[in-house]
């Protein structure tokens, strides 16, 4: 595999140009999939300002971007929402927003008096975003829970893992981002396409458990047309049974991943591995076979190096592509060439995606920290001089 010798492209323009540029959003501080929503939000070009706690501004914001590149592309203000003056504030920012999202437990909105029969009361309009791992109703909705747990619940978790081994957690890109942040992202935009022809806002009840279920969809059709075995994990067509669709190990211990799964594939596959001629591998489905075929299998690809396979390899359709870790992938020629990986003040990091033809998209500016456009933010979206003053001095916003 040729290492790829390109400099990262920096992006960070402060003039916003995607296909969001002009709307407004007020993200209340989180962890994980919320701030994920709002990163990819921002990276669209919308306007987010995200509202931390008050009690996080510690001092004067440090030199240099904040190291969490979720909060990318955002101005940062500090509020005390426990304050009645913090709370009006956020009230007033909602009256010029077009959508909020929050990644509290149900309820806790509500109890600090910015629920969303309350912002919409001041804001007809708005999309009214809940980030839940369980849902705003349900047995479990006031019930603790991370990743692993609703992923477990919704039906994914028992379906990733080995043949004869236990569930193996996908780290936590399935729930927090993938059912979770991503579907958030996508009810927001969807509420806002609406209201622009009601002029009538809602609340979007985006639960990594729904989400999860949803990306889960193909399998339950693989399911009930006999496809997928769900109760004999690891056997199957997609989750490592098949010897046409595994990643292996090669000589070198890395490793490149295989998947040959229609016919004339799986040809090439045989032909480059050396394999054509060999009539073990003449009935691609019998699945009674594909335990013993990927033994035989495996030891070839440990026969040469990852770099080896590549160059026998890439670029031909047995559907193959090197298992890279991340910074093998922003070295990679092809990603290089697409500027997938970029530099923003530094700091390597995925670039905004998808791709527009027009309204490109790109990162704003570096992640925040907290409180630190506080006064600029106040500024900007229409507050008076002696009202941003008396609120700082009240400690109902802080300025870091």
């Amino acid at each position: 595999m040729p290492n790829g010798s390109a400099p990262l492209v920096a992006e960070y323009d402060e003039g916003m140009t995607g296909p969001l540029t002009g709307f407004r959003i007020v993200e209340i501080a989180g962890i994980g999939p919320g701030p994920f929503a709002a990163m990819m939000l921002s990276d669209m070009g919308a306007e987010v300002i995200r509202v931390e706690r008050a009690q996080a501004v510690r001092g004067p914001a440090p030199d240099g971007p904040a190291s969490d590149i979720l909060q990318r592309g955002r101005q940062n203000i500090a509020i005390d929402l426990k304050n009645p003056e913090g709370v009006e504030t956020l009230l007033k920012l909602v009256e010029s927003a077009d959508a909020l999202i929050e990644g509290f437990r149900p309820g806790v909105m509500e109890r600090l008096g910015i629920g969303p029969d309350v912002c919409l009361a001041r804001n007809p309009k708005l999309v009214f975003g809940r980030m839940t791992g369980w849902g705003q109703t349900g047995m479990y909705a006031q019930a603790a829970g991370h990743d692993i747990n609703y992923i477990s619940l919704a039906g994914a978790l028992a379906h990733f893992g080995r043949a004869g081994e236990g569930p193996v957690p996908p780290m936590n890109m399935v729930g927090d981002f993938g059912g979770g942040g991503m579907f958030l992202a996508f009810g927001v935009v969807c509420a806002l396409l609406e209201a622009s022809k009601s002029n009538k806002g809602q609340v979007v009840d985006a639960a990594m458990v729904d989400g999860t279920a949803v990306l889960m969809t193909m399998f339950w059709a693989f399911s009930q047309m006999g496809a997928h075995d769900e109760n004999a994990r690891g056997t199957n067509l997609l989750d490592t049974g098949a010897h046409f669709y595994d990643a292996y190990e090669c000589k070198d211990g890395k490793y490149i991943s295989i998947g040959s799964i229609e016919t004339q594939f799986y040809a090439q596959l045989l032909q480059l591995t050396g394999l054509d001629s060999d009539p073990e591998f003449a009935k691609q489905m019998d699945k009674s076979q594909w335990p013993h075929l990927k033994k035989r299998i495996a030891e070839v690809f440990k026969s040469k190096t990852r770099d080896e396979w590549c160059a026998i390899m890439e670029t031909t359709d047995v559907c193959f592509a090197p298992v890279l870790t991340m910074s093998e992938a922003a070295a990679h020629p092809h990603n290089v060439e697409r500027n997938m990986i970029i530099d923003v003040a530094g700091t390597k990091q995925p670039a905004p995606a998808p791709r527009f033809s027009r309204t490109v998209p790109s990162v704003s500016r570096p992640p925040s920290h907290p409180g630190q456009h506080s006064r600029e933010i106040l500024e900007g979206w229409g507050f008076a001089s002696s009202e941003i003053e008396k609120l700082l001095a009240s400690g109902a916003v802080v300025d870091a």
